[in-house]
Protein backbone atom coordinates (compact mmCIF):
# COMPACT_ATOMS: atom_id res chain seq x y z
CA UNK A 1 0.00 0.00 0.00
CA UNK A 2 2.78 2.30 1.29
CA UNK A 3 4.75 1.48 -2.14
CA UNK A 4 1.67 2.05 -4.50
CA UNK A 5 1.46 5.99 -3.10
CA UNK A 6 4.22 6.69 -2.72
CA UNK A 7 4.88 5.43 -6.60
CA UNK A 8 1.46 7.86 -7.48
CA UNK A 9 2.37 10.84 -5.57
CA UNK A 10 5.93 10.56 -7.13
CA UNK A 11 4.99 9.85 -10.51
CA UNK A 12 2.16 12.87 -11.18
CA UNK A 13 4.35 14.88 -8.77
CA UNK A 14 6.44 15.60 -12.14
CA UNK A 15 3.96 14.02 -14.75
CA UNK A 16 3.50 16.67 -17.84
CA UNK A 17 0.22 15.02 -17.93
CA UNK A 18 -2.71 13.77 -15.23
CA UNK A 19 -5.32 11.45 -16.37
CA UNK A 20 -8.94 12.05 -15.25
CA UNK A 21 -9.10 8.36 -13.69
CA UNK A 22 -6.28 6.57 -12.17
CA UNK A 23 -6.44 2.33 -11.79
CA UNK A 24 -4.45 1.09 -9.11
CA UNK A 25 -4.44 -2.73 -7.71
CA UNK A 26 -5.74 -2.15 -4.24
CA UNK A 27 -6.75 0.27 -2.11
CA UNK A 28 -4.15 3.27 -0.71
CA UNK A 29 -3.80 5.46 2.71
CA UNK A 30 -5.38 9.07 2.09
CA UNK A 31 -6.97 7.92 -1.30
CA UNK A 32 -9.15 11.24 -0.81
CA UNK A 33 -6.23 13.36 0.14
CA UNK A 34 -4.02 12.38 -2.94
CA UNK A 35 -7.26 12.28 -5.48
CA UNK A 36 -7.62 16.50 -4.21
CA UNK A 37 -3.85 16.61 -4.92
CA UNK A 38 -4.14 15.85 -8.46
CA UNK A 39 -7.28 17.71 -8.97
CA UNK A 40 -5.12 20.39 -8.53
CA UNK A 41 -2.43 19.18 -10.53
CA UNK A 42 -5.17 18.87 -13.68
CA UNK A 43 -7.00 21.02 -12.75
CA UNK A 44 -10.57 19.23 -12.83
CA UNK A 45 -12.35 15.99 -11.45
CA UNK A 46 -9.55 12.68 -10.81
CA UNK A 47 -11.17 9.42 -9.74
CA UNK A 48 -8.84 6.54 -7.95
CA UNK A 49 -10.22 3.31 -9.01
CA UNK A 50 -9.62 -0.42 -7.95
CA UNK A 51 -11.37 -2.68 -10.14
CA UNK A 52 -12.47 -5.77 -9.36
CA UNK A 53 -13.65 -7.53 -13.05
CA UNK A 54 -13.96 -6.59 -16.40
CA UNK A 55 -11.75 -5.25 -18.97
CA UNK A 56 -9.76 -2.30 -16.27
CA UNK A 57 -9.12 -5.72 -14.06
CA UNK A 58 -7.45 -7.09 -16.59
CA UNK A 59 -5.30 -4.22 -17.71
CA UNK A 60 -4.38 -3.37 -14.08
CA UNK A 61 -3.19 -7.12 -13.76
CA UNK A 62 -1.28 -6.97 -17.36
CA UNK A 63 0.28 -3.76 -16.15
CA UNK A 64 1.54 -5.44 -13.06
CA UNK A 65 2.93 -8.53 -14.60
CA UNK A 66 5.12 -6.21 -16.80
CA UNK A 67 6.58 -4.66 -13.45
CA UNK A 68 7.00 -8.06 -12.29
CA UNK A 69 8.83 -9.30 -15.03
CA UNK A 70 10.93 -5.77 -15.76
CA UNK A 71 11.81 -6.22 -12.26
CA UNK A 72 13.14 -9.27 -12.58
CA UNK A 73 15.14 -8.54 -15.40
CA UNK A 74 17.11 -5.66 -14.16
CA UNK A 75 17.27 -7.68 -10.60
CA UNK A 76 19.29 -10.15 -12.87
CA UNK A 77 21.16 -7.83 -15.05
CA UNK A 78 22.05 -5.96 -12.08
CA UNK A 79 24.03 -9.29 -10.36
CA UNK A 80 25.49 -10.50 -13.79
CA UNK A 81 27.31 -6.75 -13.86
CA UNK A 82 27.89 -7.05 -9.70
CA UNK A 83 29.93 -10.11 -10.75
CA UNK A 84 31.65 -9.06 -14.07
CA UNK A 85 32.62 -5.71 -11.93
CA UNK A 86 34.20 -8.14 -9.35
CA UNK A 87 35.67 -10.24 -11.33
CA UNK A 88 37.30 -7.69 -13.22
CA UNK A 89 38.85 -6.82 -9.76
CA UNK A 90 39.93 -9.29 -8.87
CA UNK A 91 41.49 -10.74 -11.95
CA UNK A 92 43.54 -7.00 -11.82
CA UNK A 93 44.77 -8.26 -8.37
CA UNK A 94 46.15 -11.38 -9.26
CA UNK A 95 47.73 -10.32 -12.59
CA UNK A 96 49.09 -7.18 -10.71
CA UNK A 97 49.99 -8.65 -7.69
CA UNK A 98 48.10 -6.18 -6.05
CA UNK A 99 47.36 -6.68 -1.59
CA UNK A 100 43.56 -6.01 -2.32
CA UNK A 101 40.60 -5.59 -6.00
CA UNK A 102 41.54 -1.97 -6.53
CA UNK A 103 38.28 -1.27 -5.46
CA UNK A 104 39.08 3.15 -6.08
CA UNK A 105 40.96 3.41 -10.29
CA UNK A 106 42.34 6.59 -10.75
CA UNK A 107 43.40 7.21 -14.25
CA UNK A 108 45.37 10.41 -15.69
CA UNK A 109 45.85 11.15 -19.64
CA UNK A 110 46.95 14.09 -21.30
CA UNK A 111 45.53 15.79 -23.86
CA UNK A 112 47.04 18.79 -26.54
CA UNK A 113 47.13 20.16 -30.03
CA UNK A 114 50.42 21.31 -31.25
CA UNK A 115 51.74 22.62 -27.62
CA UNK A 116 48.22 24.54 -27.34
CA UNK A 117 45.64 24.72 -24.64
CA UNK A 118 47.18 21.52 -23.33
CA UNK A 119 44.92 19.64 -20.02
CA UNK A 120 44.99 16.61 -18.47
CA UNK A 121 41.94 14.54 -16.84
CA UNK A 122 41.32 12.47 -13.95
CA UNK A 123 38.80 9.41 -14.21
CA UNK A 124 37.65 8.03 -11.19
CA UNK A 125 35.96 4.39 -10.96
CA UNK A 126 35.21 3.07 -7.80
CA UNK A 127 34.12 -0.90 -7.69
CA UNK A 128 33.93 -0.44 -11.78
CA UNK A 129 31.90 1.55 -12.11
CA UNK A 130 32.94 5.55 -13.19
CA UNK A 131 32.22 8.13 -10.17
CA UNK A 132 31.88 10.92 -12.34
CA UNK A 133 31.30 13.40 -9.03
CA UNK A 134 34.75 12.55 -8.55
CA UNK A 135 36.15 13.48 -11.89
CA UNK A 136 38.53 16.05 -12.01
CA UNK A 137 40.06 18.96 -14.94
CA UNK A 138 43.75 20.17 -15.17
CA UNK A 139 44.97 22.69 -17.18
CA UNK A 140 48.36 23.06 -18.08
CA UNK A 141 50.20 26.28 -16.66
CA UNK A 142 53.87 25.57 -16.55
CA UNK A 143 54.77 23.35 -19.87
CA UNK A 144 55.55 25.12 -23.03
CA UNK A 145 54.78 23.51 -26.09
CA UNK A 146 54.54 19.58 -26.53
CA UNK A 147 55.92 17.93 -23.64
CA UNK A 148 53.62 14.96 -22.33
CA UNK A 149 55.88 13.91 -19.33
CA UNK A 150 55.90 17.40 -17.77
CA UNK A 151 52.41 17.99 -18.23
CA UNK A 152 51.61 14.75 -16.47
CA UNK A 153 53.92 15.52 -13.64
CA UNK A 154 52.03 18.86 -13.24
CA UNK A 155 48.86 17.40 -13.14
CA UNK A 156 49.83 14.37 -10.66
CA UNK A 157 51.81 17.19 -8.11
CA UNK A 158 48.75 19.14 -8.35
CA UNK A 159 46.47 15.87 -7.16
CA UNK A 160 48.76 14.92 -4.63
CA UNK A 161 50.06 18.07 -3.16
CA UNK A 162 46.01 19.02 -2.56
CA UNK A 163 45.69 15.59 -0.19
CA UNK A 164 49.03 16.49 1.21
CA UNK A 165 48.26 20.21 2.04
CA UNK A 166 44.41 18.91 3.22
CA UNK A 167 46.20 16.30 5.48
CA UNK A 168 48.23 18.75 7.07
CA UNK A 169 45.66 21.18 7.62
CA UNK A 170 43.52 18.91 9.44
CA UNK A 171 46.51 17.62 11.63
CA UNK A 172 46.90 20.97 12.86
CA UNK A 173 43.76 22.07 13.30
CA UNK A 174 42.95 18.32 14.95
CA UNK A 175 39.72 17.68 13.16
CA UNK A 176 38.58 14.52 14.64
CA UNK A 177 36.03 12.49 12.41
CA UNK A 178 35.78 15.74 9.72
CA UNK A 179 33.96 14.48 6.42
CA UNK A 180 36.50 13.60 3.79
CA UNK A 181 37.15 15.45 0.30
CA UNK A 182 37.47 12.92 -2.89
CA UNK A 183 41.30 14.70 -2.69
CA UNK A 184 41.60 13.08 0.25
CA UNK A 185 40.82 9.26 -0.99
CA UNK A 186 43.99 7.46 -2.15
CA UNK A 187 43.45 4.99 -5.04
CA UNK A 188 44.04 0.90 -4.68
CA UNK A 189 45.24 1.48 -8.19
CA UNK A 190 46.60 4.90 -10.32
CA UNK A 191 46.70 3.89 -13.79
CA UNK A 192 48.57 6.68 -16.32
CA UNK A 193 47.42 6.74 -19.71
CA UNK A 194 51.18 6.01 -22.18
CA UNK A 195 53.83 3.36 -21.16
CA UNK A 196 57.48 3.27 -19.14
CA UNK A 197 57.89 7.30 -19.34
CA UNK A 198 54.20 8.54 -18.30
CA UNK A 199 54.81 5.45 -15.33
CA UNK A 200 58.22 7.05 -14.34
CA UNK A 201 56.83 10.44 -13.90
CA UNK A 202 53.75 9.26 -11.38
CA UNK A 203 56.25 6.91 -9.61
CA UNK A 204 58.59 10.29 -9.36
CA UNK A 205 55.87 12.38 -7.90
CA UNK A 206 54.78 10.06 -5.71
CA UNK A 207 58.27 9.59 -3.98
CA UNK A 208 57.79 13.45 -3.80
CA UNK A 209 55.16 12.90 -1.30
CA UNK A 210 56.12 10.11 0.34
CA UNK A 211 53.47 7.82 -1.42
CA UNK A 212 54.96 5.32 -3.71
CA UNK A 213 54.94 2.39 -1.61
CA UNK A 214 51.17 3.40 -0.28
CA UNK A 215 49.94 3.94 -4.47
CA UNK A 216 50.26 0.88 -6.89
CA UNK A 217 50.74 2.56 -10.22
CA UNK A 218 51.24 0.73 -13.53
CA UNK A 219 50.87 2.28 -17.33
CA UNK A 220 48.79 1.04 -19.51
CA UNK A 221 50.49 1.68 -23.32
CA UNK A 222 47.85 2.29 -26.27
CA UNK A 223 48.81 0.07 -29.11
CA UNK A 224 49.42 -3.72 -27.58
CA UNK A 225 47.33 -2.97 -24.38
CA UNK A 226 50.42 -4.13 -21.97
CA UNK A 227 50.40 -2.89 -18.39
CA UNK A 228 53.77 -1.56 -17.59
CA UNK A 229 54.63 -2.12 -13.91
CA UNK A 230 57.31 -0.44 -11.87
CA UNK A 231 60.80 -2.43 -11.83
CA UNK A 232 59.42 -5.21 -13.82
CA UNK A 233 61.18 -5.50 -17.45
CA UNK A 234 58.70 -6.97 -19.31
CA UNK A 235 55.16 -5.70 -19.56
CA UNK A 236 52.03 -7.70 -18.01
CA UNK A 237 49.40 -8.93 -20.83
CA UNK A 238 46.25 -9.80 -19.36
CA UNK A 239 44.26 -12.57 -21.54
CA UNK A 240 42.24 -10.87 -24.27
CA UNK A 241 39.19 -11.84 -22.89
CA UNK A 242 39.67 -11.40 -19.88
CA UNK A 243 37.14 -8.90 -17.43
CA UNK A 244 40.27 -6.96 -16.43
CA UNK A 245 41.60 -5.85 -19.67
CA UNK A 246 38.02 -4.71 -20.77
CA UNK A 247 37.87 -2.78 -17.33
CA UNK A 248 41.42 -1.28 -18.04
CA UNK A 249 40.47 -0.10 -21.47
CA UNK A 250 37.00 1.43 -20.09
CA UNK A 251 39.03 3.36 -18.07
CA UNK A 252 42.11 4.28 -20.15
CA UNK A 253 39.01 5.04 -22.80
CA UNK A 254 37.19 7.30 -20.65
CA UNK A 255 40.04 9.62 -19.13
CA UNK A 256 40.93 10.17 -22.72
CA UNK A 257 37.16 11.24 -23.75
CA UNK A 258 37.26 13.49 -20.90
CA UNK A 259 40.72 15.20 -21.55
CA UNK A 260 39.70 15.77 -24.79
CA UNK A 261 36.56 17.12 -24.37
CA UNK A 262 37.60 19.36 -22.25
CA UNK A 263 40.84 20.23 -24.39
CA UNK A 264 38.47 20.65 -27.06
CA UNK A 265 36.28 23.15 -25.23
CA UNK A 266 39.54 25.51 -23.93
CA UNK A 267 40.58 25.78 -27.53
CA UNK A 268 37.13 27.17 -28.76
CA UNK A 269 37.21 29.42 -26.33
CA UNK A 270 40.87 30.48 -27.15
CA UNK A 271 39.64 30.96 -30.87
CA UNK A 272 36.73 32.87 -29.19
CA UNK A 273 38.91 35.66 -27.89
CA UNK A 274 41.54 35.42 -30.78
CA UNK A 275 38.91 36.46 -33.30
CA UNK A 276 37.54 39.09 -30.93
CA UNK A 277 40.53 40.75 -29.93
CA UNK A 278 41.76 41.95 -33.57
CA UNK A 279 38.85 43.90 -33.68
CA UNK A 280 40.04 47.80 -32.75
CA UNK A 281 38.40 48.73 -29.49
CA UNK A 282 37.57 45.44 -27.84
CA UNK A 283 39.35 44.70 -24.69
CA UNK A 284 38.87 41.73 -21.98
CA UNK A 285 36.12 44.14 -20.44
CA UNK A 286 33.86 44.26 -24.06
CA UNK A 287 34.64 40.93 -25.28
CA UNK A 288 33.16 39.63 -21.73
CA UNK A 289 30.07 41.56 -22.08
CA UNK A 290 29.20 40.91 -25.47
CA UNK A 291 29.73 37.05 -25.09
CA UNK A 292 27.54 37.32 -21.99
CA UNK A 293 24.94 39.17 -23.96
CA UNK A 294 25.31 37.23 -26.96
CA UNK A 295 26.24 33.84 -25.69
CA UNK A 296 28.98 32.27 -29.31
CA UNK A 297 30.74 35.04 -31.46
CA UNK A 298 28.15 33.56 -33.92
CA UNK A 299 25.27 35.39 -32.26
CA UNK A 300 27.50 38.27 -32.07
CA UNK A 301 28.24 37.96 -35.55
CA UNK A 302 24.73 37.92 -36.71
CA UNK A 303 23.52 40.86 -34.36
CA UNK A 304 22.65 44.21 -36.04
CA UNK A 305 24.94 47.34 -34.95
CA UNK A 306 22.30 48.69 -32.79
CA UNK A 307 22.22 45.65 -31.29
CA UNK A 308 25.82 45.60 -30.76
CA UNK A 309 25.57 49.21 -29.19
CA UNK A 310 23.17 48.47 -26.66
CA UNK A 311 25.55 46.06 -24.75
CA UNK A 312 27.11 47.79 -21.57
CA UNK A 313 29.61 49.31 -22.73
CA UNK A 314 29.92 49.66 -25.68
CA UNK A 315 29.28 52.56 -28.41
CA UNK A 316 28.10 52.74 -31.88
CA UNK A 317 31.44 53.43 -33.44
CA UNK A 318 33.10 50.47 -31.52
CA UNK A 319 30.16 48.66 -32.94
CA UNK A 320 30.62 49.42 -36.25
CA UNK A 321 34.32 48.91 -36.08
CA UNK A 322 33.16 45.16 -34.68
CA UNK A 323 30.41 44.66 -37.30
CA UNK A 324 32.93 45.32 -40.44
CA UNK A 325 35.17 43.09 -39.01
CA UNK A 326 33.34 39.93 -38.18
Amino acid sequence: TDVVASFVKQFYDEAAYVPPEILLPHEIDEALVIQDWLRSRRGNKVLLKVPLRGQKRELVEMATENATETLTHLRAQWQVDEGRQSKSLAELQEHLHLASPPNRIECYDISTTQGTATTGAMVVFVKGVPRKSDYRKFRIRSVEGTDDYASMREMLRRRFKRASDRDLKAEAESEPGGKKSSWDLMPDLLVVDGGKGQLNVALEVLDEYGLRDQVPTVGLAKQEEEIMVPDRASPVRLPRNSEGLYLMQRVRDEAHRFAITYHRRLRRKQTVISQLDGVPGIGPKRRSALLKHFGSVDAVRAASIEELAAVQGMTRKVAEQLKASL
